[in-house]
Order: structure tokens, then C-alpha cells, then sequence
């Protein structure tokens, strides 16, 4: 059996180093690289600083489960148990990717009057996007997920772990990007609550639903029809892990 052992607080200083190698973090790279057989693709990681005042990060009990898990993809699963086990970072995430990939790796702004908070995070963006422009295939990590793009958000302290439609629209501008997004309690449940963001992306797109331990989607916006066939069969390859093809009831 796995000897397992979670890092300290002490031990989790880097940003957002404590969710690397849990559960959703199999299950998204597992998707980005199943999508990005062909083309170089972008990582837009959104950095924010690691948080103690929930257990998020320790859903690692799918590492015990080797026979159960390892198959869907055996090498980012031996990648990931050498991340939990050993330094816990995002940076070790990056061998999860081709050599020629590219990170977008600057900390999201924070800690800033909320005067200076939108601009800052305009010009985060700008930067990030720009890290960016010789994609193919774009993979945006927000905490959170998606968010409208009311004026008032970008003062809010809790935007850095958001991505405005504005953002996941530039970053899908001319190529095809994955949005990563934690379900909330929207009214009407979940499935509800990824049509809606379906329609409010106004691009062309279909969205994953991975509900192993929580419930987390991802939109692949703006996907031609390879993409559209190897989301399919990823979906239908991790069926029995809680995966699916979002099946829209009102677009």
C-alpha cells in the first residue's frame, strides 16, 4: 500500500502547491492530453496563494486504488504519485506536458486597494495571454471557474481565483481551449448551472462533467471535430470514474 503523507503547511508555501497531484488534477491533464495530440499547447495556470481553511487539495485517495485507476493513464498517474508523495508543486506538473508546452505561470494579482485591482489584473491578463499566442490547444486552472464580467468583480478579493467570460473568450479567440470550472449550488442543480455557462460563452462549445470526490467541469470551447471525437472517447474511457459528456438539455 501507498505510503502517503500530506504535506505540512509549513511545506505548502508556493502557490496553489497543495492541490497538485489530487484527484482533479488526474482527471484534467488526463483530459488536456488526450486533446493535444497535435498542435502546442498553453497552460494559463491563474496562481493564487494557498489557502488553510479547507481540506481542498487532499483528495488523493485515488493513488491507494492503483488497479483501479492507474490504467486510464499510467504515467501521469506515476507522475502524480511522485508529486504527492515528494514536493508537492505545481511545477511538477509541468512533465505532464510536451517539452515544446508553454506556462503561463505569474501569480494572479492580490492584496492590492481595490482601486488598482482591475488594471492590475488587465494587465496580468494581457501578459499571460500574450505567453500564449502560439497555441493551438489553451488549458485555463482558475479555482473556481467562471464568472460574469460585472465591473464590481474585478474589486473583489476572491477574483483571483475567477475567470471572467471575457478572459475564457480571448484565450478560445482562434483556437480551442479547455476552462476548468468547480460546480457551485447554482438554482436548478449542476447540470443546470453548465447549460447556463454553455449559452453565456456565446462560442461554440461542449463541456465535461467530473464528479469524482466534487463536482467539477470543463468547457472545451471552440473545438473542431478531432476534438469533439477524443472528448468523446476520453468520456467514454473514464465512464466508471464518474466522467461524462455533459448531455445539454436546453441549447
Amino acid at each position: 500500500m501507498l505510503n502517503l503523507k500530506l504535506q505540512t503547511p509549513r511545506q505548502r508555501r508556493h502557490m496553489q502547491d497543495r492541490y497538485a497531484g489530487d484527484v482533479g488534477d488526474y482527471i484534467k491533464l488526463a483530459l488536456i492530453r488526450t486533446l493535444s495530440a497535435f498542435g502546442k499547447v498553453g497552460v494559463s495556470w491563474y496562481l493564487y496563494p494557498d489557502e488553510r481553511h479547507n481540506a481542498d487539495g487532499r483528495h488523493t485517495a485515488y493513488l491507494y486504488e492503483r488497479e483501479n485507476w492507474r490504467y486510464l493513464d499510467p504515467e501521469l498517474f506515476d507522475l502524480l504519485q511522485e508529486t504527492v508523495l515528494g514536493s508537492r508543486s505545481v511545477q511538477a506538473l509541468h512533465s505532464a506536458f510536451d517539452k515544446d508546452s508553454y506556462f503561463a505561470a505569474e501569480p494572479v494579482p492580490i492584496g492590492l486597494p481595490a482601486s488598482e485591482r482591475s488594471t492590475a489584473r488587465k494587465n496580468w491578463f494581457d501578459r499571460s495571454l500574450d505567453q500564449l499566442t502560439h497555441c493551438d490547444l489553451v488549458f485555463a486552472d482558475p479555482d473556481n471557474g467562471l464568472v460574469g464580467d460585472e465591473d464590481w468583480r474585478r474589486k473583489a478579493t476572491s477574483f483571483g481565483k475567477q475567470i471572467p467570460l471575457s478572459e475564457a473568450r480571448a484565450l478560445s479567440a482562434g483556437r480551442c481551449a479547455v476552462i476548468y470550472h468547480h460546480n457551485s449550488r447554482f438554482k436548478g442543480g449542476h447540470d443546470a448551472e453548465v447549460d447556463s455557462w454553455l449559452r453565456a460563452l456565446g462560442m461554440p462549445a461542449i463541456a465535461v462533467r467530473a464528479t469524482a470526490y466534487s463536482c467539477r467541469s470543463f468547457f472545451v470551447v471552440n473545438p473542431d471535430t478531432e476534438i469533439v471525437e477524443r472528448t468523446r472517447a476520453f468520456c467514454d474511457r473514464w465512464k466508471n470514474h464518474k466522467v461524462r459528456l455533459h448531455a445539454s438539455t436546453s441549447l
